[in-house]
């Protein structure tokens, strides 16, 4: 089986290694010339994944082109900023039978879709996608260094789900399947602004109790609004859910977590941002968020602090407070209730 990983960055380029060493031949594009040449010098992606070795069965494109040709299987794992660019770059040159399989956690901001709903908002121009997402917690070094990991594959289509868990689970890389395409995408992309308040929280040198109450209620506000979209509860109890949401909020690999320790020692988006190399998902997920709750109506304390803290300059220390003075109320409410 020819397989294809669009995207050269952190977890593309363990999600390629991963293939590897299972002997699937896998061809990883990578965007950057610079970390194109590094990795067809040195077998290696010294600016994203350094000191993880790839496999000989891995081989590296710099031309979109040649990289999907005769791909039977497209994994895309890029900023979800630049997956529409990028869909609409494959539209003209993907065999209509390849399946599509979004490893990205975002939402588009200007539209609110989901990446799958990208997917088949770009491709059905042209044909009708079989598209998939893969999720859960999984810090690329960790899968590279071949740390047990287990995940969830997503889509409408139940043989396309069986067929990715088959291809890519291993020994060490345990996958389920889950027919809730929209509650996985969605966990995945609102666990990224709930692990920026738990960063505040650790730069404001708040304790676990804290981290506790953060996690928890935000992984109500995330269920919240994924049921009000269309999605199933009880998939956010799960590995895409509070799996991912617990070790985004608590990892020292967390981009998400870092930025919001950052901005709780007091420094500046833009300080933080630019001196990043990689992108946190969370700051334009905010955006996205905060727009989608607002259309769904459901009401997310975290999110609403968390994007004032981003976009309105708002005080870290004061958003927690805020948080913790809103009125008092019932832990869990009845339908029609206040939230």
């Amino acid at each position: 089986m020819n397989i294809c990983v669009i995207g050269g960055g952190s977890w593309g380029s363990a999600f390629a290694l991963h293939l590897g060493r299972k002997n699937l031949a896998a061809r990883l594009w990578i965007r950057e010339e610079d970390v194109y040449e590094h990795a067809l010098k040195y077998r290696e992606n010294r600016q994203f994944l350094p000191g993880s070795v790839f496999p000989s069965p891995v081989s590296f494109h710099h031309d979109l082109e040649d990289a999907v040709a005769g791909a039977d299987i497209l994994f895309i794992a890029i900023p979800s900023e630049y997956c529409r660019a990028m869909y609409e770059r494959l539209l003209p040159i993907l065999d209509p039978r390849t399946p599509l399989v979004s490893l990205t956690k975002g939402i588009e901001k200007e539209t609110l879709k989901r990446m799958s709903e990208l997917m088949e908002d770009v491709f059905t121009a042209r044909f009708k996608p079989r598209v998939a997402a893969l999720s859960g917690p999984s810090f690329a070094r960790e899968v590279a260094e071949s740390h047990p990991t287990a995940v969830v594959v997503a889509s409408g289509d139940m043989e396309l789900a069986k067929g990715v868990q088959q291809l890519v689970s291993h020994s060490y890389f345990r996958v389920y399947t889950s027919d809730d395409l929209v509650g996985v995408e969605l966990a995945g992309a609102l666990k990224n602004v709930i692990a920026i308040a738990a960063g505040i929280s650790d730069g404001l040198e708040f304790g676990s109790n804290s981290l506790a109450a953060l996690i928890t209620r935000g992984s109500a506000e995330v269920t919240r609004l994924g049921v009000q979209s269309g999605a199933r509860q009880e998939t956010f109890a799960g590995l895409a859910g509070i799996g991912d949401l617990v070790l985004t909020c608590t990892g020292s690999l967390s981009r998400n977590r870092y930025v919001g320790y950052e901005l709780g020692k007091g420094k500046s988006l833009e300080d933080i941002v630019s001196g990043m190399q990689m992108v946190a998902e969370g700051i334009g997920t905010t955006l996205s968020a905060y727009r989608l709750a607002q259309r769904e109506r459901v009401e997310m304390p975290i999110l609403e602090q968390v994007y004032q803290i981003l976009y309105q300059d708002k005080d870290s220390r004061t958003a927690l407070q805020d948080l913790m003075s809103r009125k008092l109320r019932k832990e869990f409410v009845s339908e029609g209730e206040a939230q």
